[in-house]
Parts: structure tokens; C-alpha cells; sequence
């Protein structure tokens, strides 16, 4: 899916790693939301509440997940899950820009 329509979109953008990471949240007519956002170069960690499924629509990364294992490169197209109340980990070697869904089961 390549465009979003009927969302609604948050005005206020997240920031995180001093403004290395950002995003926007779309919110869906279901009541789902995703992000879509840009980290640059650098070496990230987050923690999840909920499962979350990343795209990468531009750029290139290693993740660390406790579903992966060891390092992974990850590159336009691909995609990763990450179980909800868990750690994952990025290396991300080229801006990289992502899709972000929030899965509640």
C-alpha cells in the first residue's frame, strides 16, 4: 500500500533521540493507528506496549529482536514484528524511513 486514505493526523510530530527519530501517527476510521516516520544514522533501543510490525520504505538497518536472531540487515521492502512488552534494537547505516503499524491483540 503505497498511500492512506479517510485517516486523520496527528499535528504534533514525536521526537525521540534528540530529534533523530521522528514520526507523525495516523489514526484509521477502525480505531487502529500506525506511524510513519525517519530515524538517521545511528545505533537505537525501544520497548513496545503492543506488537508492532515495522516497514522500511527507504534506507537500510541491523535489528535485534528476541523473534530474530542475531543482527539482521534490513533494506527497502522488508519488514519486521516485534512482540508486544519487549526490547528491540537498531543500527540504522542509512536514513532510514518506516511505516510503523500497532497491533492490539
Amino acid at each position: 500500500m503505497t498511500e492512506f486514505k479517510n485517516v486523520t493526523i496527528a499535528k504534533e510530530a514525536n521526537f525521540y533521540f534528540d530529534g533523530n527519530v521522528t514520526s507523525r501517527t495516523i489514526f484509521f476510521s477502525d480505531g487502529s493507528k500506525k506511524t510513519l516516520g525517519i530515524m538517521l544514522p545511528g545505533n537505537y533501543e525501544f520497548t513496545t506496549e503492543v506488537k508492532e510490525i515495522v516497514e522500511i520504505t527507504e534506507g537500510e538497518l541491523e535489528v535485534l529482536t528476541s523473534e530474530i536472531e542475531g543482527w539482521k540487515k534490513m533494506v527497502k521492502g522488508m519488514q519486521f514484528e516485534v512482540d508486544k512488552n519487549s526490547t528491540f534494537k537498531l543500527k540504522v547505516t542509512k536514513v532510514f524511513d518506516y511505516c510503523c503499524s500497532y497491533i492490539e491483540e
